[in-house]
Order: C-alpha cells, then structure tokens, then sequence
C-alpha cells in the first residue's frame, strides 16, 4: 500500500473538515384556486404587497399645471411706430408710472416727416380760410358769383380735414399741433401702473418692423396687484372650472405657501398637440409675491358621484380597454376584479363601478402580483404528465 505523502495527508483532513453547504430552500409558489390567487402563510412575497382601502368620499382635490402671467386687462406693451434712435430714457424697471408720463425720447426723422405734414396742413388750412373770408367779403358786396364763393368754402372744407388728420396722427405717436418739427419722438405710458419690463439701451437704433410676435416689447406696463393664471385642464375637469368658480394656486417657490383665485374664463376648443382646455382665472397679489411666468400648480374640488369610491392610482390596471384592480379576500388570497374607473388622476383614482368602500385593494406592487397571477394561471393549465411504466410496477 502506497503511503500518502504529508501534504496529501493534510489536503484530506481540511477537506473532511468542511462540510456541503444546505441548499436554501425556495418558498412554493402561490396557486389558482377558482378566481383567487393564494398564497402559503407568511410567504415573503406578501410582505411586497401595499394594501389601501377603499374609501367613500363626496369630493376629490385635482391638481392641475397652472402659470401666471401679466393680467393683460391692464397691461400695455411699447413698441416703436417709427424709425428711430433712442435719445434718453426715462423710466426704469420697478419704476411705478402715469397716464402719459414720458417713458423715452427718440430721436426719428420719420417723425420729424409726420410733424412737417401736420405743419403744412395747417398752413394750408390757414390760407384756405383766409382765401374763403376774402370770397364771402366779394360775394357779399356782389362782385364774385356764388360759384367761386362755394369752391372757397369746399377748399377750406378739405384743408380743415387734412389738417384735423394730420394733427391727430402727430399727437397719437406723442406730438402735439404746436410743437413744431423738432424729430422728438416720445414713448409716452396710456395706464397707471409699473415698469415691469424694458429692453432697450441709449443709442439703440429702432425700426417699426422689429416688433410683433416674438420680439420682446420696448416696455411693459403691467399692475402687478393683480395676475392672471393659466391652466391646462383635461376635458373631464371642465365641469368643475367653470366662470365664477374658484380654486386655490400652491407655489412650491413659496414653500407651498396657497392663494385662492376665481376661474374668468374657459377655452372652447381642445388643443390638438396636448389635449387640454385653455382656462384662465384671476389672483390677487396685493403684496406682489406671486412673479409673472411662476409654474404653479391649480387645487380644483370635484363632485364624486354616490356609490363610487377612492382607490391610489397604482391599485388600477389597464388590460386591453378595460381595468382591473386585486381585492385582497383574506391575509393570503387575492381576486382579480373588473371596475370601471369615473376619474383618473395622478395620485388616485375614482372606481364608479365594481368595488365597494371598505374593500381593501392591491395599491403597491400591482404588476408583481399580476405577473404571478399569470404565472399560476399558465402552471394550472399545463397537463399533468402521467408516471412512466417502470415506476408503476415498482
């Protein structure tokens, strides 16, 4: 008999020493049993599951995606009518200003045109009337015919249109009948209210066509006492925004801190690109916290109507066109049950039809427990395979 070597004989006492690792065993699987699925008691799998019950509520909060923006019932925004460069400016951001107070000077020789027309039109005017005075004196001491007297009174008639055109064109755009031709164009404020936006600098050049969509005004005049908030509201929740109602607006700049605002008006149509309606609504800001361009977020109440109930949103699954949620009918045993959903939100849902209040209801891990109830579904069905000849007459 050969004789182990001493290596040899200590490479067999270590492996002796240690022993099979115990395969750990699996917990058995769930099973269908009629249209339940159940588990074996303290399954790991169970302790997965978040179970919620549902509830009977009369009401339920909606939040909707809102923005504030300048209430435009009384906001103005400035552009330039004519060409021009900017001579000085008045008036800064934050700056609270008056009907007609001067916001910049520009310097315009197209304006300067405007004023010239309106100086020649009246000078017209002027000779044309004494012209007209002359024609009544001749007329009145018969040496004129009434012809000539008539065309006086109808060439005083145009002068006095033209000149009453070109006065008012002047001093719509800031110029006045007695100031002359001096190119002073003055950007002047139509409301009381507040700078809340300028963008221009001293040299700037102007020209009428920089304005319009998507080019920013040289001044906004705004009163921030009091914003306008836009929402985007999904068909279902226009019932509940209707003109005179009201809703509260959280701000999560402010730390969630809540205004209440009342709905103004409501779309008409659906945007084709986000499905939503249009709804504006009015908030005070009487100590101006709220900013303009704020993201918010819009709280309506909504009506649940009798016999429905309140479930999470992650109970309810889609299958197909329909939905389905699990009912847990004891610790261990779950249904799966058809519902119909009146209302479907991002925090919860509201079931019209197949659920009851009290029933507790899969909130969390749905897919799992769905996946396992296929899962066993398919197992059920597979044929059982029928032991082979050998074995049977062992």
């Amino acid at each position: 008999m050969k004789k182990l070597t001493p290596i040899a004989l200590l490479a067999l006492l270590l492996t002796g020493c240690h022993e099979a690792p115990v395969p750990k065993q699996e917990a058995p699987a769930p099973i269908v049993q009629g249209q339940q699925l159940r588990f074996p008691p303290n399954h790991p799998q169970l302790a997965l599951l978040g179970i919620s019950a549902a509830v009977a509520t009369k009401s339920i909060t909606v939040e909707l995606p809102a923005k504030l923006v300048w209430n435009e019932d009384h906001t103005q925004r400035i552009y330039a009518s004519f060409a021009g460069r900017v001579a000085s400016i008045r008036v800064d951001i934050g700056q609270s200003v008056a009907v007609g107070q001067a916001l910049a000077n520009l310097a315009s020789p197209e304006f300067g045109v405007a004023q010239a027309d309106t100086a020649k039109a009246q000078a017209d005017l002027r000779v044309t009337q004494k012209a007209l005075a002359r024609q009544k004196e001749l007329f009145d001491a018969g040496i004129v015919a009434r012809k000539e007297l008539d065309g006086a009174e109808a060439d005083a008639a145009r002068a006095n249109a033209e000149a009453t055109r070109a006065e008012a064109r002047t001093r719509l755009y800031g110029g006045t009948s007695t100031g002359g031709v001096n190119q002073q164009l003055t950007l002047a404020s139509t409301i009381n209210g507040v700078v809340v936006e300028r963008n221009l600098n001293p040299g700037q050049e102007l020209r009428p066509d920089q304005s319009g969509v998507g080019v920013p005004p040289l001044f906004t005049i705004s009163d921030p006492a009091s914003l306008w908030v836009q929402i985007d509201a999904r068909e279902s929740d226009i019932g509940s925004l209707k003109p005179g109602s009201t809703f509260e607006i959280a701000v999560p700049s402010l730390g969630g801190q809540v205004f209440q605002a009342v709905v103004k008006a409501a779309g008409d149509f659906i945007d084709p690109a986000t499905r939503t309606i249009k709804v504006r609504g009015l908030i005070a800001n009487p100590q101006r916290l709220l900013k303009a361009e704020m993201l918010v977020t819009a709280r309506i109440t909504r009506q649940i109507p009798a016999d429905s109930v309140l479930v999470p949103a992650g109970a309810a699954l889609l299958y197909g066109a329909k939905h389905q949620v699990f009912v847990q009918s004891t610790a261990n045993t779950f249904e799966p049950r058809e519902v119909e959903l009146g209302y479907e939100g991002p925090k919860d849902v509201i079931v019209s039809k197949g659920l009851k209040a009290g029933e507790m209801v899969v909130s969390d891990n749905t897919l799992l427990l769905a996946r396992l109830w296929r899962l066993s579904q398919d197992n059920a069905s597979l044929p059982r395979v029928s032991a082979a000849p050998e074995a049977v007459k062992k």
